[in-house]
């Protein structure tokens, strides 16, 4: 019989957040003049952030996508 304490986690919380859905479309070429994707809208760094972002992050930024596509 194992006497050792069990040291698993029950549950693991997840590290990073999926549920808001990425709004890259798959045509990934970022304008020079701009600086944003012609598909998504977003930034170089934009891009590569939003894995690490918060559910808040990313929701603030979509808001902010759509403005930016409204003003070209």
């Amino acid at each position: 019989m194992d006497t050792k304490p069990n040291r698993r986690r029950k549950s693991v919380k997840p590290l990073l957040d999926t549920s808001v859905p990425s709004p890259c479309i798959g045509v990934c070429w970022l304008n020079n003049q701009t600086g944003w994707c012609e598909g998504c809208w977003r930034s170089g760094d934009e891009i590569r952030d939003w894995l690490i972002m918060t559910r808040e992050q990313k929701l603030q930024l979509l808001q902010v996508l759509e403005q930016r596509q409204t003003k070209v």
